[in-house]
């Protein structure tokens, strides 16, 4: 019976307001947007209630799902619309597809106001059965939860759902399509795994591309090297610059706006493939390699990638989880081998990913294992870096040091 439950009252719609007393075309709209969500409908009932005066009545409406109903009720007269979507997690996460399916029909109507409410049903047992868990699962077989908190903004752009709440464990936290992507109290651990290892190998980075990154985190971190001369960030989707700006100024410190940053909004591949410029590091700051960003991950694309790299450059990017995805690292791993002469791979725990997270830095000549603790002391006492809460000369040893069930999967 576990499922999630989200509701929006809506309030000053602008669009489709004959729909709101039209119970035929309604019923079309809404099954339309249920089939484009991948929802399963197995009956409906739309019903119009006759009106008072000139005002014409509303429509009350309910579509059964596979997976539990959209209902919705409507006042032409206000301008108002509530909907109530229910899906249950039984066999499947189903959590995406509500929340697309909530959003589709929020921007069918166009409110001026929305008033958004998420609930965890079925969680028995819980030791806060009420409160807002904000789910991911980490495979087929697990999951793990966080209390979200309120929500300070939700967008759905062309791309995905973009969400910041205030989580009490983590303060500001973004979501993407209901994933977890960084927050503001545990950031360090990615960014810093991201960037140091490989930038303080190097000594010397002065050109960056950054594909994905639109948190501004990893950015935030080279522009503490003050070789440091340019940083491009090829994001997608501007909404997450925007929404970084405003509401992750923790994370990024300012850096989207620095002189030496140039923010490209577009399509990362296309970046890549058009580009005529070199760089000493290029950081694949992606979502998962099972989202949109897939073509991304492919061994054609590491190919163009490498023939970006100056002399000594290298390539990082996160690779999953080793416990929860082997198949995903394994299958990563042997694209980035047979691509580079040099693939390093790392290992650390994230909290927001509720895992042990893999990463490696790829290279033809740069490998950043041969640094030792003194060199990279040396490079953090020359670049200045006093604020890493993470990363350290004994942390940069550990980081490659792997456990014995990731380098069998490895080898």
């Amino acid at each position: 019976m576990q499922g999630i439950h989200l509701t929006a009252d809506l309030s000053g719609c602008r669009n489709n307001l004959q729909l709101m007393s039209d119970d035929a075309g309604l019923r079309q709209a809404c099954l339309g947007l249920v089939n484009n969500c991948g929802l399963t409908v197995v009956g409906d009932t739309f019903v119009k209630f006759p009106g008072m005066g000139d005002a014409p009545g509303g429509v009350t409406g309910t579509i059964l799902l596979a997976e539990s109903h959209l209902a919705l009720h409507t006042w032409p007269e206000q301008s108002a619309v509530t909907l109530d979507v229910y899906v249950c997690n039984f066999s499947s996460d189903n959590s995406k597809k509500a929340s697309q399916l909530l959003e589709a029909m929020t921007a069918m109507f166009d409110p001026a106001q929305v008033h958004h409410q998420s609930l965890r049903r079925g969680e028995v047992g819980a030791v806060h059965p009420t409160q807002n868990l904000g789910q991911e699962w980490l495979n087929e077989h697990s999951a793990y939860a966080y209390q979200l908190g309120p929500v300070l903004y939700r967008e759905q752009s062309p791309y995905q759902l973009i969400e910041v709440h205030e989580s009490p464990q983590f303060g500001r936290l973004f979501r993407l399509d209901g994933d977890y992507m960084t927050s503001e109290k545990e950031e360090f651990f990615y960014h810093e795994a991201l960037v140091h290892p490989a930038a303080a190998s190097h000594g010397k980075v002065a050109q960056v591309l950054i594909l994905g990154g639109g948190d501004g985190g990893a950015a935030e971190e080279l522009l503490k090297y003050p070789s440091v001369q340019r940083v491009v960030i090829a994001e997608l989707d501007e909404v997450v610059i925007r929404v970084a700006r405003e509401y992750f100024q923790n994370i990024h410190h300012g850096a989207l706006d620095d002189p030496r940053v140039e923010v490209r909004i577009g399509d990362g591949l296309a970046y890549v493939r058009d580009t005529s410029e070199r760089f000493d590091l290029v950081l694949l700051d992606l979502t998962d390699p099972d989202t949109p960003a897939s073509a991304l991950y492919t061994a054609e694309f590491f190919s163009s990638v490498k023939k970006l790299l100056n002399p000594g450059g290298a390539m990082v990017l996160h690779t999953a989880s080793p416990i929860f995805r082997p198949d995903v690292v394994s299958m990563l791993y042997q694209r980035l081998k047979n691509n580079f002469n040099i693939v390093a791979p790392m290992g650390l725990y994230i909290p927001l990913y509720g895992a042990y997270w893999s990463f490696a830095v790829c290279s033809n000549d740069l490998d950043p294992r041969k640094a030792d603790a003194s060199q990279i002391a040396d490079a953090i006492a020359t670049a200045g870096l006093t604020d890493l809460n993470y990363y350290n000369p004994s942390t940069h040893q550990g980081l490659f040091a792997l456990p014995g069930y990731f380098q069998k999967l490895l080898d």
